[in-house]
């Protein structure tokens, strides 16, 4: 098949899109099918045999100048002029913005494709592809009315109203998954949670769960660092539930040497940095960013534990990640994570989301019980090697694709 894989914005080491959409599309091109990447900035980083087609934006978040103004002579169109007066507003415009520039390049190439494949964007662009014959199947990796839920609920205030301004995408993004007659979603949480926050038909939704490249991911040859706890954060939000987890480390550090290292690129002057000088816990933490598979596998098998504090996630691939390096694990009662570790005390130790103090208690028994630590994570490793691999996601993908083509030609059938 001819697939067109459809992402607003790609960033290649942080945040779950990226790396979606590298894997998937390889594993795509490994079982015969043509894949075309269609993406916004920042761009991903894809394998041999993938093609990559740019959809250039204003790049209005880009570091080191986000919130940018851009210069008149950037200007193109009516949708350079929409993406700036909806960031003005205070609005988060990529999702509208980088559908209508994609739909408007295949509807021009609609002949070279047999499926469009969107990747969380959900914007209105895509139902003009669907009137273009074009059969579309969309992945929904969880709905985000659950950020807006907790941003809502950490926010003061006349900060309320600019929360709800930013998440104004999401009127857009039910009113289209609900015409989207194709979906995948990646866990079983994150199909209920659809269901109900987008009123979704279960039946509707497919389940595929994502992988891990198993022979990057590798448990480590050399000696863990002792003390070392590594986690991962995509974004700078309540969600992910690093101020828990810096609130917990606050209080290990003062019974035993500890160091956290977080996957992470926070805002400059941002909740976590503040939080750090508040808590001062400099000397106990660094941050890392821009790192490859490599070097990330390499930092998670350094790790004596590894810690997913989320307070919502509808898959989670730092847990897989830590699983295959067979590094035990601390997370979150929350969202789709109990899904992914399995049973309770199997390859992880779950705690309640937001409670610091469970936390520390979870991740300080874990360091004091390093037969425990072994156990968890060669569990952790052999889950990973049952259930999470890119090859059968990208199987389980074709065989939603041919179904979409096949509804397709029926359609087209019933309408001659």
């Amino acid at each position: 098949m001819r697939i067109a894989l459809l992402s607003y914005r790609s960033k290649p080491h942080v945040g779950g899109q990226g790396v979606y959409v590298r894997n998937l599309s390889r594993e795509l091109v490994g079982l015969g099918h043509r894949v075309e990447v269609f993406s916004g900035p920042p761009y991903p980083e894809l394998d041999p045999g993938v093609e990559l087609t740019k959809v250039p934006s204003l790049d209005l978040y880009r570091d080191p100048d986000p919130f940018r103004t851009p210069h008149w002579r950037e200007f193109r169109d009516s949708t350079d002029v929409l993406e700036l007066a909806t960031m003005w507003s205070a609005g988060f415009p990529e999702p509208l913005t980088f559908t209508l520039r994609a739909a408007k390049l295949l509807r021009q190439r609609a002949s070279e494709f047999d499926v469009v494949h969107d990747n969380q964007s959900l914007g209105y662009g895509l139902l003009g592809l669907r009137k273009a014959g074009l059969p579309l199947v969309a992945t929904v990796h969880h709905p985000i009315t659950h950020d807006r839920r907790l941003e809502l609920a950490a926010a003061k205030g006349w900060r309320k109203l600019g929360v709800r301004r930013w998440y104004g995408f999401l009127r857009m993004q039910r009113r289209v998954v609900q015409r989207i007659p194709e979906l995948l979603t990646v866990s079983e949480s994150s199909a209920r949670d659809i269901v109900e926050d987008f009123q979704v038909r279960p039946d509707r939704l497919r389940v595929v769960p994502l992988g891990v490249d198993h022979e990057v991911f590798e448990p480590p040859q050399t000696p863990r660092v002792p003390g070392r706890i590594v986690a991962m954060a995509s974004a700078d939000t309540p969600l992910k539930g690093i101020g828990t987890l810096l609130e917990a480390v606050a209080k290990l550090r003062t019974e035993r040497e500890v160091e956290l290292v977080l996957v992470a690129d926070p805002t400059p002057g941002g909740p976590t940095d503040r939080l750090i000088d508040e808590l001062g816990i400099q000397d106990a933490v660094r941050t890392v960013s821009g790192i490859s598979d490599e070097e990330l596998a390499a930092l998670l098998g350094s790790a004596e534990i590894a810690c997913v504090p989320s307070l919502y996630e509808g898959f989670s691939l730092p847990t897989v990640e830590s699983m295959s390096c067979a590094t035990p694990l601390v997370v979150s009662r929350a969202g789709a994570i109990p899904e992914v570790v399995g049973p309770d005390g199997e390859c992880a130790d779950l705690v309640p989301p937001g409670d610091a103090e469970a936390l520390a208690g979870a991740l300080g028994a874990q360091f004091d019980d390093p037969a425990r630590r072994r156990r968890l994570g060669a569990s952790g490793r052999r889950r990973v090697l049952s259930r999470y691999s890119w090859a059968s996601v990208a199987a389980a993908t074709a065989e939603c694709y041919a179904e979409a083509v096949e509804a397709g030609t029926e359609m087209a059938a019933d309408q001659c």
